[in-house]
This record gives C-alpha cells, sequence and structure tokens, in this order.
C-alpha cells in the first residue's frame, strides 16, 4: 500500500459543524465551526478553534461566555449561512429565524431549533496563530425531548453532520460500523 506525503494539514475525521454563540454588543450571534472537540472528561469540558477576526470571538472574549450548538440536517442551509456571513454585518438570527433562548448561562445563546445545546463559561484562551483555540467548561447540557430514546440522546435522531475539508462539503454519519468497547476484544480471541 503506497503513501502520498499531504505536508502539514488539519485532516481529522470527523469534524463536527456547531454553531458557536455569543451575544455581540447585545444581541446574539452564531458562527459555524468544524474545528470544535471535547476537550476534558471531569469537569466537562469543550474546545472550539476560532479565527481571531471572527466578529463572535469579540463577545467570547468580553463576557468569558459561550454556547454550542449542535445543528440537524434540517438546518444545513442555515448551519452553513452562519459560517459564510459575519454578524458585524448581517444579522444571522433574522435571516435564519432561530428561535433563541438562554440557560444558567448568561449571554449564552442558544438556539431552538439546534437539538443539542451546551451552555460553556471560558476556562482558557490560547492564541495558536490563525486562531484561538478556546476551551471552555460545558455548565449545561440541552437535548431536544424528541430526540432522546429511553432518556439519552439518540445520533440517529439528533441527525448531526460533519465537514470535510479538501472537498468543502457537508457529510451525514453512516450506519454503525461495531459496538464500542467490545469488538476490540475479539482481538484476543
Amino acid at each position: 500500500m503506497g503513501k502520498t506525503k499531504m505536508g502539514p494539514m488539519t485532516l481529522i475525521y470527523p469534524m463536527p459543524t456547531v454553531l458557536v454563540g455569543a451575544d455581540v454588543d447585545g444581541k446574539p450571534n452564531f458562527l459555524a465551526i468544524a474545528w470544535c472537540g471535547i476537550a476534558n472528561g471531569e469537569p466537562p469540558m469543550i474546545s472550539v478553534a476560532v479565527r481571531h477576526t471572527r466578529h463572535t470571538l469579540k463577545d467570547i472574549k468580553q463576557n468569558e461566555t459561550f454556547s454550542v450548538n449542535v445543528p440537524s440536517t434540517e438546518i444545513i442551509k442555515e448551519a452553513d449561512y452562519c459560517g459564510i456571513r459575519s454578524g458585524a454585518t448581517v444579522d444571522k438570527v433574522a435571516v435564519c429565524n432561530f428561535n433563541i433562548f438562554y440557560g444558567e448561562v448568561e449571554k449564552a445563546p442558544l438556539i431552538e431549533q439546534c437539538p443539542v445545546n451546551l451552555e460553556c463559561r471560558v476556562v482558557q484562551m490560547l492564541d495558536l496563530g490563525s486562531h484561538n483555540l478556546v476551551i471552555g467548561r460545558i455548565e449545561e447540557t440541552h437535548v431536544s425531548d424528541d430526540c432522546l430514546t429511553d432518556g439519552k440522546p439518540d445520533v440517529e435522531k439528533i441527525r448531526p453532520f460533519i465537514f470535510v475539508t479538501p472537498q468543502r462539503q457537508y457529510y451525514t454519519f453512516g450506519n454503525v460500523a461495531a459496538k464500542a468497547f467490545s469488538v476490540g476484544l475479539e482481538m484476543e480471541q
């Protein structure tokens, strides 16, 4: 099997598409981001990489709060729009017809149409060059009732999507490949 050297690239999958929210100059704004991930288990933390030029970063720095909203494929156009346009020139909430609510963390707007919402407080910000890596402690998680099975979040009902870098396309999740924490035990047989 051959391998082609590609040079340093941000090529890791999946890259879930999320909408990072903050109140900017007193009004809710959202930014589509694919560079995010779980940063810690206890306490639960998430990281998002935000380009320095992004309008949303202004408020994250000022208020040290933000939200992470997981959109479903039902609002893929709206999510994409939030990555194309700047909140400095457009009211994305109005254009996308988002219903906004707030939880316990002030100035961390949440999108009702997104099946999963995380309220976060900034723990640390790292200037890494082109991006600021924002690490937030997850203070509360909201999941739409219709996306639960037996009281637990169900990814098939949530219907998140991922971003693929080289092709600049969104993909949906596929089929179950194997049972985690189980299939690996077959290596011992």
